[in-house]
């Protein structure tokens, strides 16, 4: 399991699309971001708080929906569709291990791309780290998982390697959008705040901000991922298919 962890890994950094969009990108709006000066305005709506402080959970949010949705499903779909998984189910190693490797090096990732978020933010642009970081690390767990099981949805769903890439990037558009990348949750019309909080991005971004700001995550965002972890993972095991 170790030694083939490491080789999905090398063939992982080796393509460079999923470090890059999985790390430098939310890295790169987070610099856009903090360079801007109404983004770092403190506002009265907002509590005192800036833009940017409102937005390093959602950068967070988006870390883990881009992985989850538009690199896990192509690798696994592409190798499905190469007929890698149906060979190595003749092997010792089954393609089990190989989707386990995959979640491995999603989970790294996600660490290593959170971490350097926060950290940037903190040093770069003087925001404040997590004041509740139990509850932050437990959402941060709940959505990895909820998204993690959304990809491979996605990928029980798809032929290929294009259609999992279309697919993976149909579902996180809209998905982000509800997360409020583009226009923060509470500044949506009342039907589509509801709507955002029953979605994964936004329980996650509502109570990672909500850990952000000092306070345990509201129980309800937390039953929310919970619940999409719960209901996508069934319906990906029912659906996927090795070959």
């Amino acid at each position: 399991m170790t030694t083939l962890t490491l080789t999905e890994l090398k063939l992982f950094l080796r393509d460079k699309s999923g470090p890059a969009f999985g790390v430098g990108l939310p890295l790169l709006l987070l610099i856009i971001f903090g360079n801007l000066p109404f983004y770092r305005e403190h506002r009265a709506d907002l509590g005192g708080l800036t833009l940017l402080d409102i937005y390093v959970p959602i950068l967070v949010a988006f870390v883990l929906a881009m992985l989850a949705l538009n690199v896990l499903p192509p690798i696994l779909a592409g190798y499905r569709e190469r007929g890698v998984l149906r060979r190595l189910r003749t092997t010792p190693v089954g393609p089990v291990r190989v989707l386990a490797a995959q979640l491995i090096i999603m989970q790294l990732t996600a660490m290593v791309a959170v971490t350097a978020l926060l950290l940037v933010a903190r040093l770069a642009f003087g925001v404040e780290l997590p004041r509740q970081l139990a509850g932050f690390l437990l959402t941060t767990v709940l959505a990895t998982l909820a998204l993690i099981a959304i990809g491979l949805l996605v990928t029980a769903a798809a032929p290929g390697g294009r259609a999992a890439n279309a697919i993976g990037a149909a579902t996180f558009y809209p998905m982000v959008f509800l997360g409020g990348l583009f226009l923060p949750i509470p500044a949506m019309p009342t039907m589509l705040q509801h709507i955002a909080h029953a979605s994964p991005m936004g329980a996650a971004v509502t109570a990672m901000q909500d850990a952000t700001n000092g306070h345990w995550p509201h129980w309800l965002a937390l039953v929310t991922l919970l619940a999409w972890a719960s209901a996508a993972a069934v319906a990906a095991a029912r659906l996927f298919r090795w070959e």
